[in-house]
């Protein structure tokens, strides 16, 4: 039996629902990547992108490869290992009655675990410390999300996406009231603007347009860019 390889994968709504997109990055039983591929899909959710993603990675990995699947969603996560076996007795529908959302992504990604060695992991978004392969997945769904072009390796991308940099855990307010900082010197408190660092590594702002490493770069938002794209 092959070794169990790892892979992780992604989604990203700009608006949810708003411009979406979807990424998976695939890595050898050592956890080094070794090829990654995204892809728009116009207007759509957050979680239609999250099912999508997983949907696309097994469709590219060997039907007899055991993979370990890494995710930061855990609807998509749950709605494929624990709610599901519940809606089919139910006719399809929530415990509440309702049809359930995304049916077809669901029912394809069903069909798609039958008879696989699939094991499925949880990691923290958007962390400092948190998972490598998920933070790849994560840039390339946003990239895609945002260009509306597939990409990877497959299609002539051969270099991963350069996530952006995570800002650490915010410190536990002080008494006095003050402000909390990130490990990057961004100050979240008082409505003051972040303040501006140099990029370790090359990647792309919220406006469609790359940064180069070393560039001065601000927390926009949930990610990093240019300073001028600031609010």
């Amino acid at each position: 039996m092959s070794d169990r390889i790892i892979a992780a994968c992604d989604g990203a709504a700009k608006g949810n629902p708003g411009p979406a997109g979807w990424g998976w990055v695939i890595a050898d039983s050592q956890g080094r990547p070794e090829r990654w591929e995204a892809g728009p899909l116009g207007r759509a959710t957050n979680n239609i992108g999250e099912l999508t993603a997983l949907q696309r990675l097994l469709e590219a990995v060997d039907p007899g490869t055991p993979v370990e699947v890494r995710m930061d969603s855990q609807y998509a996560m749950k709605a494929v290992t624990q709610w599901l076996p519940g809606w089919k007795r139910n006719g399809w529908k929530t415990a509440s009655g309702q049809p359930v959302a995304n049916r077809e992504l669901v029912e394809a990604i069903d069909r798609l675990l039958a008879d696989r060695d699939v094991t499925f992991q949880y990691v923290p978004a958007h962390r400092e410390d948190g998972d490598h392969l998920n933070a790849i997945a994560d840039q390339a769904a946003s990239d895609a999300a945002i260009s509306q072009e597939a990409a990877g390796t497959a299609l002539g991308s051969p270099e991963m996406p350069v996530p952006a940099p995570a800002a650490a855990a915010p410190a536990r307010r002080r008494s006095g009231g003050a402000a909390k900082r990130t490990s990057a010197g961004t100050a979240s408190g008082g409505g003051g603007a972040s303040r501006a660092i140099k990029a370790k590594f090359p990647g792309s702002c919220a406006c469609g347009k790359p940064y180069a490493a070393g560039e001065l770069i601000t927390k926009n938002g949930s990610r990093w860019g240019h300073q001028a794209c600031g609010s």
